[in-house]
């Protein structure tokens, strides 16, 4: 007699894991206000309204808050694979000024991950839909370090085809 086959567990059910996974220990985060709004394989949405204590001598959002916000977009996305992954690196280019009440927007996007290393993409907006920033982030994965126990770990244990073989 065949046992019965485990629950296939979703690319999509691994990123929310993994998501609430982070949270939980995403001190910086959540002391910013920042929602995660969606994730996904590769992707996480999050937001920030711009508060009072946020702004610079020259009364907008201070550019290093805006930086915080993409990077942590780019976190959530490049973790969403249940394997541990941390920033090798980023460049971000301020395009417009964010000022008290402004509900920005970060929107991470992967545009490449193979082996260790990944590399994406992160549109930071207003409630205008203005951009405000655009960051690059370079990921690196540190191999057989799940964030979740139990779950498929990678991009490539997510595929159909990598299933294992009987």
């Amino acid at each position: 007699m065949r046992a019965p086959d485990k629950p296939q567990v979703t690319p999509q059910q691994v990123a929310e894991a993994s998501r609430e996974a982070m949270w939980k220990n995403d001190r910086a985060s959540r002391w910013l206000g920042l929602v995660v709004q969606a994730v996904g394989p590769g992707t996480a949405t999050l937001t920030m309204t711009v508060r009072e204590e946020m702004l610079n001598g020259h009364d907008i959002c201070h550019g290093g808050l805006v930086t915080t916000l993409a990077d942590s977009a780019f976190a959530f996305a490049c973790n969403a694979y249940n394997e541990l992954t941390v920033a090798a690196g980023f460049d971000v280019n301020l395009m417009a000024p964010a000022r008290l009440g402004d509900m920005l927007t970060a929107r991470a996007t992967e545009l490449s991950k193979t082996g260790r290393t990944g590399v994406y993409d992160i549109a930071v907006t207003n409630q205008r839909g203005e951009a405000v920033a655009a960051f690059r982030g370079r990921s690196y994965t540190v191999k057989g370090k799940p964030l979740v126990e139990g779950l498929p770990v990678g991009k490539m244990a997510q595929q159909p085809s990598a299933a294992p073989k009987a």
